[in-house]
């Protein structure tokens, strides 16, 4: 995961686990009304057993009746049904978390991150012509694309602008003016950088095909003015479209230090059951690196969203892409393995920008050896906070057991 990616696998746990507990808390509370008087409402957990065997004995005590009368059975078989049913929601709670957690994070299935298998694809956005104040044309509708977000060094990102009806059929855009200017992100008075970036739809420079509807035009920061500026750049574009003026805005996030260089060349090798394949850099500026890659098999079918996530000193260096034994065992991915579409920055953790970026690597960056699958292991992942909330999550299970074969 990237370091974004690792937060939301964190969250998406914490959901699992959390969404386990809450029916399992309304189930005590939904259960905890007894038969022998309905009116009783039993708090939550386990004090809701407490709350409806209490009730139960009351009522057969006032009956005059023993634990194997047909009130005291009753009760008997309403605690039975109790347990039952907060075993099956502590079975769901393990089972979950077990299921979620059975490969690391750094090595996880690419169909649970569908917004990372193509991550060089443009920014593409279809949004009402709104003029400066915000107001709404009426029947026109822009369409912009952005290469990227962030972008460093001597990095460019290229802009398109086309205009459609609420039919989607274009009609006549005009682009009247644009620039690019640096927006302060704080409060100390610094000099604001501005910049001309013009559009056109004559098929040069940036512009793929001449008079087609869609203007293009390319920011170069480094190029422009702001090769000393770390932050945010938009670019505004005032447009008129179908007789309708308004405005096209982009933001990027650009940092002008590049924290380090990959260097030619990639390894692999079979390590403790797993496959692991090393990408060599050379590194400029030390600090905590993130690097994804995705994996996919040799049919072009998506395997697994792979990552780097650690510290590295300055010097030459290797970013390690783990895949997981498990993963490759649960999966059967045909080999060869390709990795493509490889992205890495340096984390600057209270600060903005919060990276530095290095070039990406896009297309086929490498391909592996072809393997069986007895190559590695279906052992499943094992940490120590893992094998603690496993642990947790079994005595709920365990006990609820002992409380059904006690009840039986």
């Amino acid at each position: 995961m990237s370091w974004t990616q690792r937060s939301r696998w964190a969250a998406g746990l914490a959901l699992v686990v959390a969404g386990g507990l809450l029916a399992w808390y309304a189930l005590d509370a939904d259960s905890s009304t007894t038969a022998a008087d309905a009116t009783t409402v039993a708090k939550p957990g386990r004090d809701g057993l407490a709350a409806a065997a209490a009730v139960a004995a009351s009522g057969a005590s006032s009956a005059g009746a023993g634990p194997f009368s047909a009130t005291g059975l009753a009760a008997r078989q309403q605690q039975l049904a109790l347990w039952q049913k907060r075993y099956e929601r502590a079975e769901q709670v393990y089972s979950s978390y077990r299921d979620a957690t059975r490969y690391p994070h750094e090595s996880r299935p690419l169909s649970e991150h569908a917004d990372q298998q193509r991550p060089f694809d443009p920014v593409a956005e279809d949004k009402a012509l709104r003029d400066a104040s915000g107001k709404v044309a009426k029947g026109v509708r822009l369409r912009t694309t952005q290469e990227r977000v962030f972008l460093g060094g001597l990095e460019s990102v290229k802009f398109t602008i086309s205009a459609v009806n609420d039919k989607g059929e274009p009609v006549a855009l005009q682009v009247n003016r644009s620039s690019a200017q640096s927006v302060p992100d704080t409060t100390a008075l610094i000099a604001v950088v501005s910049a001309e970036v013009p559009f056109s739809d004559d098929g040069a420079g940036p512009d793929a095909v001449a008079s087609d509807g869609i203007y293009s035009a390319r920011l170069t920061p480094s190029a422009q003015g702001f090769a000393s500026h770390a932050g945010t750049i938009r670019l505004l574009a005032q447009v008129t479209a179908n007789g309708e003026q308004g405005v096209a805005h982009f933001d990027v996030v650009y940092e002008p230090t590049v924290p380090a260089t990959w260097a030619s060349g990639a390894r692999e090798a079979v390590e403790a059951g797993s496959l692991n394949i090393y990408l060599k850099a050379r590194v400029l500026v030390g600090g905590r690196y993130v690097v994804s890659g995705r994996l996919f098999d040799a049919n072009g079918a998506p395997f697994a969203l792979v990552q780097f996530n650690d510290t590295v000193a300055a010097g030459p260096a290797e970013f390690k892409l783990h895949v997981f034994g498990a993963l490759i065992r649960d999966k059967a991915p045909a080999f060869p393995l390709r990795l493509v579409d490889v992205d890495g920055f340096l984390l600057r953790p209270d600060t903005f920008p919060d990276r530095a970026m290095m070039a990406r690597l896009p297309g086929v960056v490498h391909t592996s050896q072809r393997y069986s699958p007895d190559n590695f292991s279906p052992t499943e992942w094992s940490s120590e906070e893992r094998n603690r909330y496993l642990a947790e999550y079994g005595k709920d299970v365990q006990e609820a057991l002992d409380q059904i074969g006690r009840l039986k």
